[in-house]
């Protein structure tokens, strides 16, 4: 890389990109290359989504609570940022099933809805006699034939019957991406298991083969617990954004400003700013949602197919009781609603049993959700309905008789983008238009390669490694 300065803009600044700024501000430190960076923000504030309540002795999420501890982007940046000890582990415990009004036991062995032990399954009371016998369809049912994508609901409905995904697979997968599994990408979302019906036919023997086997427990010693599979920190997600950013350069963020219009002039990006100010530089990383980088790149045609991608709308609500005030208490961290059941809620997490950080002793915290795809309207009612609503349904399955001693609404408008059919193959032809017109320009967030916080790490940290290359070659 040659002496001359080089200067890199990072537009927006969720955990995408303030990862970004933070690595590659890194990298041009440690390794003394010329290069400049400014990270900008429309919004008075970084992390996105990530956002942490806190009041006497609570730790409420707005947004995620958790990454998966398998996925070591996430854990790594928490240790760079100083916040090791802060990492805490989930209580482990049961999750249910909510199938018209009743609590159904997650039936043991069931890897994402698919079941890896036959006898959990049988026994269950989630599902007809007929229903179990069509699930035994896997078994016997050849490989898809299904050329290139297609939706989740399509793959599993084939291989499992309707009544298996609408009372465990859906509720399960949609609430992960607040999505319609019957338009949501297979490739995009679980590729591995079309690899695996491919490579052992049977969806349930090729997850059973393919899950690692427990070290046998040796006599006379005790059981050892695993500790949960997700990770959070103990004064909430967001204070890992407040620690990156700490470590970012002074003079580096711009906050409250946005980015109206970016254009290339004679090999360099000229971005234009909602302050009125003009600014050059030689890359750019683009960590913005679907929608506005289409807004923001109006001239360019490729980009006209983000603003086709749908995106939900998510409500959640946060309620503190007395432990007291739970009549019909359960041994376990929470529930997901099957679509079929007549809820507005489509999950609850017993926060105070899953992060017993999040809440004082001797107290409730459960957080509902509300709002599914084609079902939304609730997201936009009154602070007054939603509470209304959830407190009657949280009565119905919890028998709660009081009113709650503190509640936190968070509404997401069009905030989750959905990855439907199709959606590796239109990132894949934008990509390659971005490389030949827009030379050193790279995407990383939400909208494009995975959803949770430690894929939007990934992504940053895998723009800025493009960055570096591209700026190296000139």
């Amino acid at each position: 890389m040659s002496e001359h300065l080089k200067k890199v803009a990072i537009i927006g600044g969720g955990i995408a990109g303030i990862t970004a700024a933070y690595y590659l501000q890194k990298e041009a430190k440690e390794k003394g290359l010329p290069i400049e960076s400014v990270l900008i923000e429309a919004s008075p504030r970084l992390g996105g989504k990530i956002q942490t309540y806190t009041e006497n002795g609570y730790v409420i999420e707005k947004g995620p609570d958790s990454f998966l501890a398998r996925k070591l982007s996430a854990s790594r940046l928490a240790e760079e940022a100083g916040l090791k000890d802060q990492l805490v582990h989930n209580g482990a415990g049961k999750s249910y099933i909510l199938v018209k009004d009743q609590l159904h036991s997650m039936p043991g062995g069931a890897i994402m809805g698919i079941p890896t032990k036959i006898t959990p399954f049988i026994t269950s009371g989630l599902f007809s006699p007929l229903g179990k016998l069509r699930a035994g369809g896997d078994f016997i049912l050849p490989r898809s034939k299904v050329a290139g994508d297609q939706s989740l609901g399509q793959f599993f409905r084939r291989r499992f019957g309707n009544e298996v995904v609408d009372h465990l697979i859906e509720p399960l997968l949609s609430g992960i991406y607040a999505g319609d599994i019957d338009q949501m990408s297979l490739l995009a979302t679980f590729p591995q298991f079309y690899e695996v019906e491919q490579k052992y036919r049977s969806l349930i023997l090729g997850m059973k083969k393919a899950t690692p086997k427990r070290k046998p427990q040796e006599k006379g010693q005790p059981a050892k617990k695993s500790p949960g599979m997700f990770l959070s920190l103990k004064g909430g997600l967001e204070s890992l954004v407040r620690a990156i950013e700490a470590k970012l350069a002074p003079g580096t963020v711009i906050k409250g400003v946005a980015v109206e219009n970016v254009k290339r002039v004679d090999g360099h990006y000229v971005v234009q700013l909602s302050s009125g100010e003009e600014r050059t530089f030689d890359s750019i990383i683009v960590s913005v949602p679907h929608k506005q980088t289409a807004k923001i790149f109006s001239d360019y045609s490729f980009f006209e197919p983000f603003k086709e991608i749908p995106s939900t709308s998510v409500a959640n609500v946060a309620m503190a009781f007395p432990a007291s005030a739970v009549k019909r208490d359960i041994d376990g961290t929470g529930f997901i609603i099957s679509r079929d059941s007549g809820y507005s809620m489509t999950a609850v997490t017993w926060t105070h049993k899953k992060w017993p950080h999040s809440a004082p002793s001797g107290k409730a915290l459960l957080r509902c959700y509300v709002g599914r795809p084609g079902d939304e309207e609730i997201v936009s009612r009154s602070d007054e309905e939603i509470v209304q609503t959830v407190l009657h349904e949280l009565n119905k399955t919890m028998n709660i008789d009081a009113e709650p001693e503190l509640t936190v609404i968070t509404r997401w408008h069009d905030a989750m983008p959905q990855y439907t059919v199709g959606h590796k193959d239109r990132m894949k032809t934008i990509t390659t238009k971005m490389a030949s017109e827009l030379p050193g320009v790279f995407l990383a967030g939400a909208s494009y390669e995975g959803l949770g916080v430690p894929d939007c790490i990934d992504q940053g940290e895998k723009a800025v490694k493009k960055v570096l290359e591209y700026l190296s070659e000139r």
